[in-house]
């Protein structure tokens, strides 16, 4: 567990710096800067007394969400220690990991156990099987698409027709009628003739 330790003053507060999770126990240390700990202490949430502990130790059992808050200690004739913040989580259904007595920088790292043989042999054979089955989908449609008729063969060309509404009539002449009155002129030139 890591503790923060507030100072400001002669007193100092040491409460978790992390999250604690909920139905943990959580102890909280009051203590001077000058004189030896385990004075008689009296300790605070959110500024609301919440008991005296002769030995400055104050251990709140089984915490939850409604012991999360501001906490300070005070001891008689040394004053008050500042305020600290305690974060609480819930509590997480995982176990946690095993201790290890390798130094931090050293953590091993746990590995899956090994497949079996009869298992990896079975895998083996299912991803070998749909890799051929792949292969032969492939082949199939490469060449489905090398063989296939243009689609200018496999139907009538309709390009070139054109429909049009075409009707045939016949001419048919007028009946032309003398007109009335019809005038006969001659025509005389005053020219002499050539070669006359």
């Amino acid at each position: 567990m890591v503790n923060l330790t507030v100072t400001g003053g002669s007193v100092i507060l040491q409460s978790p710096v992390l999250p604690v999770m909920e139905g943990d126990d959580v102890t909280l240390l009051c203590k001077t800067k000058t004189t030896p700990s385990n004075l008689p202490a009296a300790f605070f949430k959110d500024g609301v007394f919440i008991g005296d502990e002769t030995t400055g130790h104050m251990t709140i059992q089984h915490v939850s969400r409604s012991d999360e808050g501001l906490y300070k200690c005070d001891i008689s004739g040394h004053g008050e220690s500042p305020s600290s913040w305690i974060t609480v989580t819930d509590k997480h259904t995982t176990t946690p990991p095993p201790t290890s007595t390798f130094p931090p920088a050293f953590t091993s790292i746990a590995l899956p156990p090994p497949l079996s043989l009869p298992l990896l042999s079975l895998l083996s054979c299912v991803g070998s099987s749909c890799v051929v089955v792949l292969l032969v989908l492939l082949v199939l449609l490469v060449r489905r698409c090398v063989h296939r008729k243009p689609e200018d063969e496999d139907e009538p060309v309709d390009d070139d027709i054109t429909y049009g509404d075409i009707q045939i009539s016949t001419n048919r002449t007028r009946d032309f009628k003398p007109e009335p009155e019809t005038i006969y002129s001659s025509v005389k030139s005053n020219r002499p003739a050539a070669g006359l």
